[in-house]
Formats: C-alpha cells, structure tokens, sequence
C-alpha cells in the first residue's frame, strides 16, 4: 500500500514563500514521477506541478511556473514543492500524487493520493 505524507503547509502572507514536502512508503513498482496537485474551496483539484525520475525533468502548470519549484529524490522518494511570491489565489489543499507509468496531470489519472496540506495566503 503505497502511503503519501505531505508537510510544509500553513498560513502565509502574500508575497511569502513555503516550501512543501511529500515521502513516499510502501512502494511495490517503480515509480515514473510525483507532482502536486491544489484543490481551492469550491474548485476542481488541478495539477500544479510534476517531477519525472527519469532525468529529473520537471513540469509546470503554465500559470504557476514562474513562482513555483518542484525537486526530489527518487532513491529518498520524496520531492518537494517550493513556492515563492505567493498570491491569495494560491489558497487551497495541496496534495502529492505518484504515477506508475506517467505522470498524471488530471486528477482522475492519479493512482496514489497524500492527505493533502492546507496552505493559506492572507492579503
């Protein structure tokens, strides 16, 4: 049973910075990456941004790419989200996800959720 545990999230002002984290246990498989994914009250749960292993490549949603990091270690499985200048519009629920065999960039494509991190930007 693959496990994800997210930390890092929290009540931050705009403009601020937080760094997220996301440890992977239990795996069977090898792993093709992790991302984050957001969820703002009301919203539908969107990808933010993903990390494939193989070369460490990363990937962004467009309006996010500018202010937002992701990194990792797949032989430490774990990978972390770092997200600067943030905005009131970054408020929402951010959970890691894993892939078997892509990375999955729709919430209905995700094989394994974390619990999620709330992280609030207050103007």
């Amino acid at each position: 049973q693959v496990r994800l545990v997210e930390t890092g999230g929290g009540l931050v002002q705009t403009g601020g910075s937080l760094s997220l984290s996301c440890t992977a246990s239990g795996r069977t498989f090898r792993s093709y990456g992790m991302g984050w994914f957001r969820q703002a009250p009301g919203q539908d749960r969107e990808f933010v941004a993903g990390l494939v292993w193989d070369g460490n490549r990363p990937y962004y949603r467009d309006s996010v790419k500018d202010r937002f990091t992701i990194s990792g270690n797949n032989a430490k499985n774990t990978v972390n989200l770092r997200i600067n200048n943030l905005r009131t519009e970054d408020t929402a629920v951010y959970y890691c996800s894993e892939s078997e065999k892509y990375l999955a960039r729709r919430a209905s494509e995700v094989q394994y959720w974390g619990q999620g991190t709330p992280v609030t930007v207050s103007s």
